[in-house]
């Protein structure tokens, strides 16, 4: 995973069960990633805001400065690096699942599993 020259990547896989709050799992799942958006969103919102008042204390039209803005290939790869690291961290939840259910998967389980879909 990529890390941010802003926030080094902290995300460890936590061991052991984790709680249940809904009956349905990929609700806990969505619920995590709706809480990691939320976060960003918050952190975005107070970042604009600061960074509108700095400008304005300077005489400064931010968003005028926005909308003429050209990105050289260095901040579109820095962007993307961002996104990839967000992107991570969003589908954090669902990917541990996915690699803790492949981990306990047996060749077994599988021929069981198409035994029973064959006769279903």
């Amino acid at each position: 995973m990529t890390q941010t020259a802003d926030r080094p990547h902290v995300i460890k896989d936590a061991k052991g069960k984790r709680p249940q709050f809904y009956a349905e799992p990929g609700i806990d799942q969505l619920m995590s990633m709706v809480m990691v958006l939320a976060g960003e969103v918050c952190m975005l919102r107070d970042r604009m805001d600061a960074q509108e008042r700095v400008a304005r204390m300077h005489g400064i039209n931010l968003a005028q400065g926005i909308d003429a803005l050209t990105l050289d290939e260095e901040a579109l790869q820095t962007r993307e690096a961002y996104r990839q690291d967000f992107l991570d961290r969003l589908f954090y939840l669902a990917r541990k699942e996915a690699n803790e259910a492949a981990a306990q998967e047996t060749d077994e389980a599988y021929r069981a599993t198409i035994a029973d879909i064959a006769v279903n």
